[in-house]
Formats: C-alpha cells, sequence, structure tokens
C-alpha cells in the first residue's frame, strides 16, 4: 500500500532561478529493505539508491526505465536499482559479509570503496540507450550524483541523500524510511544556466575563477539547512519542509506523484529464461531434484522440477 509520504514532489523557486524535487520514501522503501537479509549499513547505502533514483528517475517524460548502479572493488561491490515509468522503484546489493565485519564504523565511502557509478536511460527497445558514467573515489553516492551533474550535464546541482529505520510512537519494531532532496539552477525559459563553469582551457596549476551567482549560492546555502529527521519525519510533509526552506523566497510545490514498489519477475518469465538455458545447463542447476531461482530484487522463490522444462 502507498503513503502519502511515499511521493516524488517537484518545485521551483522561481526568485532563485532554481528547480528541484523532494522524495520521501516509508512503506515502499520498508518493503525493499526487509525482503533482504542486509546488514544495517548496507541497506541504509541501498535505501539512499533507491531515493536517488526514484528522484533522478522522475525526471523522465516518457514510458522507459532509469537505472542507478554502482560497480566498486568496496565490500558492497554492486548496487543495482531502477525506476520503471510511471512509478515503480526496486533494487538490491551485493556485499561480502567478512570485509564488511572488519570495519567497525563503516562510512558511505568505505563500502563503495573505488570504481564507478552508471545511470541509464532505456527508452525501450527500438531506441538507443543512454548512459552517463562517473568515478565512485572514496565518494558518496551524493557525490557521484554531482559530479555527474556538473560534467556531464553541466548543470549547477544540490542534493541531499539520507536513510534510516525509526521506531513509530506505539510501536515496537523499527520502519526504514528515506529521502532526498535536490536543487537544480535551471532558467525558467530552459537552456543553460547562466552560471559560468570552468572552461577547461587554463594552464595547467593556474586557477581558473569561476563567479558565483548569488541567487544560487543562497539556494544552496538553504538547502545545505536540511536535517536528517526533516526528510525521514513521517509527520512533516514535502509541501511543510518546502515552505520551511524557501517561504521568504517564494517555492511553488507541483503536485506530487505516487511511488509504489514494483518488480518484474513472475513465474511465467523465469520459466521462460530456463528454457532459453541447454538442457545441460539447466541439468547443472538441479539441487535435490528441483531448479530454484531466486529473484535478486524481491527475494521472490521460483521452483521447477526439470522433467516440466524439457
Amino acid at each position: 500500500m502507498t503513503e502519502p509520504h511515499d511521493t516524488v514532489m517537484p518545485f521551483e523557486v522561481r526568485p532563485l532561478g532554481v528547480r528541484g524535487r523532494i522524495v520521501k520514501l516509508g512503506a515502499v522503501i520498508d518493503d525493499i529493505v526487509r525482503a533482504h537479509d542486509y546488514p544495517a549499513a548496507v541497506s541504509a547505502l541501498l535505501a539512499e539508491a533507491v531515493a536517488l533514483t526514484a528522484m533522478l528517475g522522475a525526471i523522465l517524460k516518457f514510458d522507459g526505465k532509469f537505472i542507478l548502479q554502482t560497480k566498486t572493488d568496496g565490500p558492497v561491490d554492486l548496487i543495482v536499482a531502477d525506476f520503471a515509468s510511471p512509478n515503480g522503484v526496486r533494487g538490491y546489493a551485493r556485499f561480502n559479509r567478512e570485509r564488511l565485519a572488519a570495519l567497525a564504523s563503516p562510512r558511505q565511502q568505505d563500502l563503495l570503496g573505488r570504481g564507478y557509478l552508471a545511470m541509464t536511460v532505456d527508452q525501450g527497445s527500438d531506441m538507443e540507450r543512454y548512459q552517463g558514467i562517473v568515478p565512485l573515489d572514496n565518494s558518496t553516492l551524493a557525490d557521484a550524483a554531482d559530479a555527474y551533474f556538473r560534467q556531464s550535464e553541466q548543470i549547477p546541482t544540490r542534493l541531499r541523500l539520507v536513510s534510516g529505520p525509526l521506531l513509530a510512537r506505539g510501536e515496537k519494531s523499527t520502519h526504514w524510511r528515506a529521502g532526498a532532496i535536490m536543487v537544480q539552477h535551471l532558467p525558467s525559459e530552459g537552456g543553460a544556466s547562466s552560471i559560468a563553469f570552468s572552461s577547461g582551457d587554463a594552464p595547467e596549476g593556474a586557477e581558473e575563477e569561476v563567479r558565483e551567482d548569488d541567487n544560487w549560492v543562497r539556494a544552496k546555502l538553504l538547502l545545505d539547512t536540511v536535517e536528517d529527521h526533516e526528510l525521514l519525519d513521517p509527520t512533516l510533509s514535502a509541501e511543510d519542509l518546502l515552505y520551511r526552506l524557501y517561504h521568504e523566497d517564494g517555492v511553488t510545490a507541483y503536485p506530487a506523484s505516487p511511488l509504489v514498489r514494483h518488480c518484474t519477475c513472475s513465474a511465467e518469465n523465469v520459466e521462460t529464461m530456463l528454457r532459453n538455458f541447454s538442457e545441460a545447463d539447466r541439468n547443472d542447476m538441479i539441487e535435490n531434484g528441483e531448479i530454484k531461482v531466486t529473484c535478486e530484487f524481491c527475494s521472490s522463490e521460483y521452483r521447477f522440477k526439470p522433467e516440466a522444462l524439457a
């Protein structure tokens, strides 16, 4: 069931020349995290990845998928999250328990290590995929996403990601929540930001002065005042949070879109996949007289008798 806070809401602060999105995830991210037996640090990292995916995927104006993937040498060497139009999210992580246990108080940078973050827009089989890749080098997901917009899209961007388990009043067990907020300097009439980036033509070792727009500086500073609990609090709506941040400048909140947990796996799809394997390959999959397939995203199990696939 979708909560009022399982949403992504676009907004605009016209006097500052910025637009953005805010994501608040409750039951949806709790379902995704609880489908896996992950340690808390891995669950928190996955929850932030899903929140980031929802925020960026909601920008799509067509039927398709936005896929976020990390591949690194860290204890969490793989994360995959995707947003499927119009509003479905899912995700999973792969990690090494021994390497993770060796970290006393792991930071997100320690979990990810070095590698890359890939963001892919899939418009369907008849359209070409678009993919952007940025390095992960002792950086967080938010750092990498910021680098992507700065280097690949040339869009000044500031974003925050947060996740964690909360104990609701009157309840004995915790529930996972996640939140994300982003502002970008985008002129209302479209086109590129008027904020200058480095041209890249300065001699090596020389510092090239880059002009900062006062309105953009203000928008960033206000965003930086957001506290973790404000993005996670189920009693604080996205509208109220935006009002706290930008009411002096005049913020316009647009209708929020609901987010739901989705998965494309099914017994029929898994059976079709298995039939595409050779009989020899299927025989190698047999354990205790059956073939068992577990979905990485939702942990659903599918069992088949080998003779049924012949």
